[in-house]
């Protein structure tokens, strides 16, 4: 299993429950076939820039242990979603510690 962590951003203009469910339905698809290490939740955060007209978002940030099939099926299903403008998905099995 390689560990990986993904951050994602909801449209704020959700209600409180439609984003805790969407956070609860990743989760979910994580854990069909890895497990969730961390999940944390940063809230709502201005943009950098806006996306689809939209100046602010809330930002979740999980990390996970998964086979290497599992990104790609979370990837599939995050960018088919309306309601997440964006999203990235890291292997950070790939980060090399500097000494």
């Amino acid at each position: 299993m390689n560990r990986y962590e993904i951050m994602f951003i909801i449209a704020n203009a959700l209600d409180d429950e439609k984003k805790a469910a969407i956070v609860e339905t990743v989760k979910g698809i994580i854990e069909d076939g890895g497990e969730v290490t961390k999940a944390d939740v940063i809230g709502t955060k201005r943009l950098a820039y806006p996306i689809q007209k939209k100046n602010e978002g809330y930002y979740v940030l999980i990390e996970f242990n998964a086979p290497a099939e599992l990104p790609k099926e979370l990837d599939r299903r995050l960018r088919i979603s309306d309601d997440v403008v964006r999203h990235l998905i890291i292997n950070k099995d790939d980060d090399k510690e500097i000494a």
